[in-house]
């Protein structure tokens, strides 16, 4: 059905594990927000996501839970609790669809939408997302997957869901080849897929702060509560052990060699790295604690390259710790737990200053960030330019995205793009 000679503005939900704290997953919201309140500023824009009140506290957005049990939480004992799960699942088979019907567009902004890079359930978000994406079909909503993240799923059922919800996608575009490649090698047909910067990229850069205010030798220090992947829950307290062990051992280093360090952080789940830091240097170097370690905690993406403005060189391992600096054109290296870190790197001219986080060396990062500063100044130049480039692609995403999924009309039943 033509929508043209229609008033009435689109209604758009923005659909993803949104309000739980993850800043990453906040920035791509603030990005497609500030996307469509300057383009479709009619639009009727709602979330539906995990933290519902937490998305209307910060963005004043209409907001519902994504799912029965989110919406209505754990029991009273374990049993209970696991007794709400089972029926939620099932009882999200009818809400889901009754919920999207109010819909005529269903965006799911960037994030690692059908990654499995760390700990992850079937039954939680992808689930979520495929049920999503056959409501929102058979409702006749038009299903956006937005520059997301991918990587081959090596468990069945979580493959199953991904490539399936994938499929029912009326439009879809990747972060970076890796992630649509993944998908391609998952079974899915991507031959009308193209490949966009990460949203968070569209984000403005925070006015730097005067040279004669900036404290010299301030660096950024990004941690993260690492516990591998799914493949490693026999051992995810040891590989958690590991990192803790060896991020501490850097983090003495630093105030050792009279660097001023900032601690960030990317989800409320990294707290205990912080803790863990926090008390060591205390413990350890009580006469320089207070003098050479600042940490703020952060509410948002933006609240996050505000802090790191302030910063001379950035170590980091969250992807979008990692992103914020490279948009900010912040020498930087990145503590990989995934291919994705490491495409950002590449793509900035960064290579050299990577390390996985699995195999965390302290002397070769010591000689890598002794590296980085030297080289500093000439690094800054080749992502400045990247930034440019980005910031040109992702407004041709945005005029795709105008033209084909959100003139302002009713629901169609909208085929591929």
């Amino acid at each position: 059905m033509s929508t043209a000679g229609t008033s009435r503005p689109p209604r758009i939900a923005i659909f993803g594990l949104l309000g739980s704290g993850n800043l990453g997953n906040h920035g791509s919201l603030d990005a497609m927000l500030r996307f469509l309140r300057a383009s479709h500023p009619d639009a009727e824009i709602s979330c539906v996501c995990s933290g519902p009140e937490e998305i209307e506290r910060q963005y004043g957005i209409p907001s519902t839970a994504m799912t029965w049990y989110q919406a209505h939480g754990p029991g009273r004992s374990r049993l209970t609790t696991v007794v709400r799960k089972m029926f939620g699942k099932a009882a999200d088979l009818f809400r889901m669809p009754r919920l999207l019907r109010r819909y005529d567009v269903v965006i799911v902004p960037g994030m690692g939408a059908l990654e499995t890079t760390l700990e992850l359930n079937p039954w939680g978000w992808p689930y979520a997302l495929f049920l999503m994406c056959v409501s929102g079909r058979l409702s006749g909503a038009r299903i956006a997957l937005v520059s997301v993240g991918a990587n081959v799923a090596r468990e069945r059922s979580i493959r199953w869901l991904y490539t399936g919800a994938a499929r029912l996608a009326t439009y879809r575009s990747f972060r970076d080849d890796y992630s649509r490649d993944s998908m391609r090698v998952m079974g899915l047909d991507v031959s009308q897929d193209e490949v966009y910067p990460d949203l968070a990229f569209a984000l403005p850069a925070p006015v730097p702060p005067e040279p004669s205010l900036r404290r010299r030798k301030t660096m950024a220090l990004g941690l993260m509560e690492y516990h591998g992947t799914n493949a490693d829950r026999g051992r995810s307290a040891e590989i958690y052990a590991e990192y803790e062990a060896k991020i501490v051992e850097f983090a003495r280093w630093l105030v050792d060699d009279g660097y001023r360090v900032r601690l960030v952080t990317g989800d409320p789940a990294d707290e205990v790295v912080v803790a863990a830091v926090v008390d060591d240097l205390r413990r350890t170097r009580p006469e320089l604690v207070d003098s050479r370690l600042v940490r703020e905690p952060a509410e948002s993406l933006g609240e996050l390259m505000s802090q790191l403005a302030e910063a001379d060189l950035v170590v980091a391992s969250r992807y979008h710790n990692v992103q914020a600096a490279l948009r900010l054109s912040k020498p930087t290296i990145s503590v990989s737990y995934a291919n994705k870190n490491d495409i950002l790197m590449e793509e900035m001219r960064l290579a050299a200053f990577r390390q996985s986080i699995r195999t965390l060396s302290v002397p070769r990062l010591i000689e890598q960030f002794r590296a980085l500063e030297a080289r500093a100044s000439r690094l800054e130049p080749a992502m400045r330019a990247k930034n440019a480039e980005n910031g040109v692609l992702l407004g041709r995403q945005y005029a795709v995205l105008s033209r084909t999924l959100l003139a302002a009309g009713p629901k169609v039943r909208a085929s591929r793009h």
